[in-house]
C-alpha cells in the first residue's frame, strides 16, 4: 500500500453476485478526505506512487494492467483519465475509447473488439467504456442486437434476452480469467453519479461555451432511460465482479474525490505485485564499470 493510503478499498468493491442497489450507495465524497484541497494533495501523492509503480511494471515486463472505466454520460470518465493517468510514462500506457462497433466488428463475437487493445507485458491499457457496453447499452437497447445476427436470439422474447445476458456474463468472466492467468491485473471502475449531478453537468455543457462541444442531444434521450441503465449496471457489476477482476463503485459526484480514490486503488494494486527492477549479471556489471571508466577518462 502507498504510505499515503487513505481509503478502505473494500468499501467500494462489489462482491460477486451480491444484491446491489445503486440508489442506496452514496455518490458523494466520503469522509476519508476532509476537503477538496486535501483531496488534491492525496491525489498528487498517489499519482507519484502510480508513476513509480508503472516504471517498475514497464521494466520488469512480467505483468500488465487493464483498467476499465464505465459510467453514465457525464460521469467524469475523460477528466479522470487526464488527472489520474496524465503523469504516467506514455510509452507504457495506451488509452482506448470504445464507440459503437463498426461493420467489421459486428461480424464477430463481441469480445473480438478488445483483443487488439489488450496490454502487453509491462504495459497499461485503459478502456474508456469497453466490451461491457454489450451488457449495458445493448441491454437497454436490444434493437442493437439485430445487426449482430446472433443465432437463436429473439429480441422480442424476454427469456431469450435473459439467456443472452447471462451467457455474456459467463463469457466475460472466462475471458478475464484467461487474461489474469497470463499476468494481467484487471481493475474495473464504475463512476457512480447521482441523477441530479448528471443534470448539473449536462446543463454546464449547454451553458458554458468551452463545454458546448461535449453536448450530444442523444444524452438527453438516454437520460430518460436512467432506471433501465441503473438496473443494467447493477446486474452487470454483481455478475462480473470476481476475485480476480473486481468492480469498484466510486462515488463520483465530487470529481476530486473520485480521482483520488481511483489513483489510490491503482497505485496499491501495482505496488502489491512487489516488482523489482531486473538484476544485472555480475559480468554485465563489470562491463558497465569499464564503460563508465572509459567515459570518465575522456
Amino acid at each position: 500500500m502507498p504510505k499515503n493510503h487513505r481509503f478502505d478499498h473494500n468499501t467500494f468493491r462489489v462482491e460477486y453476485q451480491e444484491k446491489l442497489n445503486l440508489e442506496k450507495i452514496p455518490s458523494q465524497a466520503g469522509k476519508e478526505l476532509k476537503d477538496k484541497q486535501f483531496g488534491a494533495e492525496t491525489l498528487a501523492a498517489d499519482v507519484s506512487s502510480l508513476q513509480a509503480a508503472q516504471s517498475l511494471l514497464y521494466a520488469a515486463q512480467s505483468h500488465s494492467m487493464l483498467i476499465i472505466l464505465q459510467g453514465m454520460d457525464a460521469a467524469g470518465k475523460d477528466s479522470t483519465i487526464r488527472h489520474v493517468m496524465g503523469g504516467v510514462n506514455p510509452q507504457g500506457c495506451r488509452v482506448y475509447a470504445f464507440k459503437a462497433p463498426n461493420d467489421e466488428e459486428l461480424q464477430h463475437h463481441f469480445l473480438y473488439r478488445p483483443v487488439p487493445c489488450l496490454p502487453a507485458r509491462g504495459m497499461i491499457s485503459l478502456f474508456n467504456r469497453s466490451y461491457y457496453e454489450e451488457t449495458l447499452v445493448v441491454r437497454v437497447h436490444p434493437e442493437f442486437l439485430v445487426p449482430q445476427k446472433i443465432p437463436d436470439i429473439n429480441i422480442e422474447k424476454p427469456k431469450s434476452l435473459k439467456k443472452l445476458w447471462n451467457r455474456r456474463f459467463k463469457e466475460i468472466n472466462a475471458f478475464e480469467r484467461t487474461l489474469t492467468s497470463n499476468g494481467t491485473i484487471i481493475v474495473k471502475f464504475f463512476l457512480h453519479v447521482s441523477r441530479q449531478e448528471q443534470k448539473k453537468r449536462l446543463l454546464d455543457r449547454l451553458t458554458e461555451p468551452d463545454k458546448h462541444w461535449k453536448f450530444n442531444r442523444r444524452d438527453l434521450e438516454e437520460r430518460k432511460l436512467w432506471p433501465d441503465y441503473q438496473r443494467a449496471f447493477e446486474e452487470t457489476l454483481t455478475n462480473t465482479s470476481t476475485e480476480y477482476a473486481p468492480w469498484y463503485v466510486i462515488p463520483a459526484d465530487d470529481k476530486w474525490y473520485a480521482r483520488a480514490a481511483i489513483a489510490d486503488i491503482l497505485a496499491s494494486r501495482l505496488e502489491s505485485l512487489d516488482l523489482q527492477y531486473p538484476e544485472v549479471k555480475p559480468a554485465d556489471r563489470e562491463m558497465l564499470r569499464e564503460i563508465a571508466a572509459q567515459l570518465q577518462a575522456e
